[in-house]
């Protein structure tokens, strides 16, 4: 991403948004570079929290830069919505329901198990392009590397502006809010609306499993790069100057 772009962006998050975190992009690269930002592999026994795609990406707000290739994830979730296994564990349906006694303790966020099989017969694998995922910090981002969306994860005063803000141009919609992994709404679901002609921004971190990795009263909202720039070219004309936005601006940094 060019220099002026990302200094333009720069500039107008820290004047609208003082206090909030610098958001994190995403990008799949081949280049070997990326192979120093790999964490360490689970150990053998570890269970798929440890090297969970939230909890690491929660790191690179804090500004350690990571990459990810498939045996660095976790979880067979989050190697499935980043794209490098189309696998899932045995008998997901009954994982995400009710579970399968004796089996399997279900985390029942869904009613039954046919609920979960229309959910994932809707969803369109997206394989990885490259080897690597990287994770950066915006302000890590280098000016030859091109992220695919832009990751916010906030107090609900910062995501709740950049809610109205991907609504600017619409007259409807703008945002969607799809039941989603904590992976899959930072990830999977960006990539899926960035093929779309009028990408929206992707609501999310409602995954009860992943909120344990996140602040409390943080949500997510993820925006494809396309629909990010019109948001960043947007801001000097919206709400973002008005004395509605004042009053909760003044308040980021208090927190």
């Amino acid at each position: 991403m060019p220099e002026e772009w990302r200094r333009n962006f720069r500039e107008k998050w820290l004047e609208y948004f003082p206090g909030a975190r610098w958001p994190v992009v995403f990008f799949y690269s081949g280049e070997e570079r990326y192979d120093s930002l790999l964490p360490p592999p689970p150990s053998a026994g570890e269970r798929g929290s440890v090297n969970c795609l939230i909890k690491l990406v929660e790191e690179v707000f804090n500004g350690r830069d990571i990459s990810l290739e498939a045996e660095r994830i976790g979880c067979a979730g989050g190697r499935r919505y980043t794209g490098f296994s189309s696998d899932l564990r045995p008998e997901f349906r009954y994982f995400l329901s009710c579970g399968l006694e004796g089996e399997i303790e279900g985390e029942r966020y869904k009613k039954s198990p046919e609920i979960v099989d229309q959910i994932l017969t809707k969803m369109k694998f997206l394989p990885a392009p490259s080897r690597f995922l990287v994770f950066k910090r915006f302000d890590h981002l280098e000016e030859a590397e091109s992220p695919e969306a832009v990751i916010f994860l906030d107090r609900t005063d910062v995501i709740s502006a950049l809610f109205t803000l991907a609504g600017f141009r619409e007259a409807e919609g703008g945002v969607i809010c799809p039941f989603a992994s904590g992976c899959g709404s930072i990830v999977y679901y960006p990539r899926l609306e960035a093929m779309k002609e009028r990408p929206a921004a992707v609501l999310g971190m409602f995954d009860i499993s992943a909120r344990p990795f996140v602040e409390p009263n943080y949500f997510s909202i993820s925006v494809p790069i396309k629909k990010f720039k019109e948001m960043v070219e947007d801001m000097e004309e919206s709400f973002l100057i008005a004395d509605s936005w004042k009053k909760i601006k003044s308040r980021l940094n208090s927190k």
